[in-house]
C-alpha cells in the first residue's frame, strides 16, 4: 500500500505538467480500449451479477451493478466527453497588482493524488479515473466487491489505453482485493492521498468519516424531494413525478419524497398517484393521502427520512410553501430538492430558502447528474459546503496556488 501511494505521489507530479494535448489524448485512447473491451468487460460483469443474484441483492442494486453494450458506449463517450472539456488547469482565477508594484494571481492547479471509495456502480471506474486525469490528479480506487470483476476488467482497459501516450500507467490504481484490511490502510494513507471522495451509502460514509483524518468530499444520501405548489401545471407535475421517480429508481438524484400543498391535492394527486401505481411504484402516504386510492400503505416517521433507491415514495400533503420548506430542512440531506409551480414568486422563494446543493424549478430531479450539468461525468454530488458542492467534475477537483511575480521588491 506505501508502494502504491509513493507510485501515485510521483505519478502525479508528472501529470500535473502534462500538456491538455497529452491528457486528451490519453482519454480518447482509454475510451477505445473501453469499447474494444467490450466482451471482456461485459463477462467479467456477468460473474458479478450471478455472485449478486444468488446473494439476492435487491433489484435496484442489480441495476446499478449491470452493464450491457448500451452502458459500455455510454461510459467511454462519457470519457470522450470530459476530453472535450476545457482544461481546468492553469486557469489564472484572479489577478491584482498592488501598490508596491507586486503581481499577485491566482491559478488552479490540481489536487494531487484522490482516493475514490466506491460501492456497486462499476462505471464509477471509468468516470473517476477520466475526470482524475484531466484535472491533472492522480487516482487510486477501491470498488465495492461486488464489483470487483467489472471494475477490474475496466481497469484492464484503462490502462492499456494509457500506456499509448507518455503518461505513468500509475496516475489511474485500484486496490488489488476486496480485504476490508487494505481500505482499513488505505485511509491511513494521509501521507499520500490527498482528499478521499466516498460514492456510496450512509453507512459506508460514516464508517470513513470515523476511520481517517484526510479530507473528504461527502455525498450523503440523496432524499430529494418533489414539492408541488398549488399553483403547479397539472400535466407537467404529473409528468414531471413519474420520471423524477421511475427513470432511475437507484441514482442518488432520484425523489424519494413527494410533498403537495393541501389546495392541489384533489385537483393534482389522484393522477399522479395512478401514474406511479401503475408503474409499478409502492406508495406510502400519510393519513389524508390514504383516502385517494386504496393500493396506498400508511407510511411511518422513518419513511420521511428514507433513501429508498427503489420503487418506493413517500407522500405527504402539507398546508402551503413554508411548510414545504420547513419539511426539508427538517428531513432532506442537501442534495436536490424540485418545486412545480407557475407561481414565479414562489417559485423563487423555494430556490432561495431551500438549503441543498442543488434546487430545481419545474423539471425533474434526475437531472442531478454532472453529465447532465455538461461536465462529462461526475464524482457524485457533494452535500457539504466546503470546496466543492453539487456534482463534483472536473473544475471541482482541483486547487489553487498564489503566484506572486516581482521586480526587487522588500518589505519595509
Amino acid at each position: 500500500m506505501n508502494l502504491m501511494g509513493e507510485s501515485a505521489r510521483e505519478a502525479a507530479r508528472t501529470l500535473a505538467l502534462a500538456s491538455s494535448e497529452e491528457k486528451n489524448k490519453a482519454l480518447h485512447m482509454m475510451a477505445d480500449a473501453i469499447r474494444k473491451h467490450e466482451t471482456a468487460i461485459i463477462n467479467a460483469n456477468q460473474k458479478d451479477m450471478n455472485s449478486a443474484k444468488q446473494k439476492e441483492l435487491p433489484a435496484a442494486f442489480l441495476d446499478r451493478l449491470s452493464l450491457d453494450a448500451k452502458r459500455i458506449e455510454a461510459i467511454a463517450c462519457g470519457i470522450d466527453a470530459i476530453a472535450q472539456l476545457p482544461d481546468p488547469v492553469g486557469t489564472i482565477l484572479a489577478e491584482t497588482k498592488r501598490p508596491n508594484q507586486l503581481t499577485i494571481t491566482r491559478v488552479s492547479v490540481p489536487i494531487g493524488v484522490i482516493g475514490v471509495i466506491y460501492e456497486s456502480r462499476p462505471n464509477v471506474t471509468a468516470d473517476a479515473a477520466a475526470l482524475c486525469l484531466k484535472s491533472g490528479n492522480a487516482v487510486i480506487l477501491r470498488g465495492g466487491s461486488e464489483s470487483f470483476h467489472s471494475a477490474k476488467a475496466i481497469m484492464t482497459a484503462l490502462h492499456e489505453g494509457i500506456k499509448q501516450t507518455s503518461l505513468p500507467i500509475n496516475v489511474i490504481q485500484m486496490l488489488p482485493g476486496t480485504d476490508r484490511a487494505l481500505v482499513d490502510e488505505m485511509l491511513k494513507m494521509d501521507k499520500y492521498i490527498d482528499v478521499i471522495i466516498p460514492r456510496g451509502g450512509m453507512k459506508l460514509i460514516e464508517t470513513i468519516s470515523s476511520q481517517t483524518r484526510i479530507p473528504l468530499f461527502k455525498h450523503l444520501a440523496g432524499i430529494c424531494h418533489t414539492y408541488i405548489h398549488e399553483a403547479a401545471d397539472k400535466d407537467m407535475a404529473r409528468k414531471i413525478v413519474l420520471n423524477a421517480k421511475m427513470r432511475r429508481t437507484g441514482i442518488c438524484g432520484a425523489t424519494e419524497i413527494l410533498l403537495i400543498d393541501k389546495a392541489a391535492v384533489l385537483s393534482h394527486l389522484p393522477d399522479i398517484l395512478s401514474d406511479l401505481i401503475q408503474s409499478g411504484c409502492e406508495i406510502r402516504g400519510d393519513n389524508e393521502v390514504l383516502k385517494l386510492n386504496p393500493a396506498i400503505k400508511q407510511a411511518s416517521d422513518q419513511d420521511y427520512d428514507t433513501e429508498f433507491l427503489d420503487a418506493i415514495i413517500a407522500v405527504k400533503i402539507v398546508q402551503d410553501i413554508t411548510q414545504a420548506i420547513t419539511h426539508i430542512a427538517k428531513h432532506g440531506t442537501q442534495h436536490t430538492d424540485a418545486i412545480i409551480t407557475e407561481d414565479e414568486a414562489a417559485a423563487e422563494r423555494f430556490l432561495k430558502e431551500v438549503d441543498s446543493a442543488i434546487v430545481m424549478h419545474n423539471t425533474s430531479t434526475q437531472f442531478a447528474d454532472g453529465g447532465e450539468f455538461g461536465m462529462g461525468a461526475e464524482m457524485g454530488i457533494a452535500t457539504g459546503k466546503l470546496h466543492a458542492r453539487g456534482p463534483v467534475g472536473v473544475s471541482q477537483l482541483t486547487t489553487f496556488k498564489y503566484v506572486i511575480h516581482g521586480k526587487g521588491q522588500i518589505r519595509p
